[in-house]
């Protein structure tokens, strides 16, 4: 992966539990930073969910992944129509980083950097307990942040679950047993 990394560019393991992935988006750092904490705008590429941005908020994020692609493709087994998390803010320094608890003993890290008209958003999700959740959340974060790119370029983004599964044979295949 190189620094400005494309829409193409696959997560990687950075420590045994720890995955990293970049995006380098299109629009300025308080755009972005609007995508990633309003409910409305992440809803549209993530998880719906109000944030209050202060150290030790709580919050849930409410995952329906059948809304956020027309045609949405066909969901895998295993995936309801809905998936909720509780949450906390751990940090938040607005417009540049935002870390939040995931399912208890994870962490998400999302920092900002501006790039000229561009923002490169740096993903590093934390402790993941096993390589199947290895696999999955490398694969999410990716489907997600490759649909976060195609709207703030104003492109059709592909079908959200047919991405999904594409990406979690490739990442099943690239990340060591």
């Amino acid at each position: 992966m190189t620094l400005l990394a494309t829409p193409d560019d696959y997560g990687a393991l950075i420590e045994p539990a720890t995955v990293k992935i970049e995006r380098l988006l299109p629009g300025t750092i308080e755009r972005v930073w609007a995508y990633l904490t309003e409910s409305d705008l992440r809803r549209r590429w993530l998880a719906a969910g109000a944030m209050t941005l202060e150290v030790g908020a709580r919050f849930e994020l409410v995952w329906r992944n059948d809304e956020l692609t027309d045609p949405p493709g066909e969901r895998p087994a295993g995936f309801g129509e809905e998936h909720r998390l509780q949450s906390r803010i751990l940090a938040v320094d607005p417009p540049r980083r935002l870390v939040f608890a995931w399912h208890g003993e994870g962490e998400v890290s999302m920092t900002l950097e501006p790039r000229d008209d561009k923002t490169l958003l740096t993903v590093v999700h934390r402790r993941l307990p096993d390589r199947p959740n290895i696999v999955g959340v490398s694969a999410g974060w990716h489907a997600h942040l490759d649909l976060l790119a195609d709207i703030l370029s104003g492109r059709k983004p592909d079908p959200f679950w047919g991405d999904l599964a594409r990406l979690r044979a490739e990442y099943d295949r690239r990340i060591p047993v």
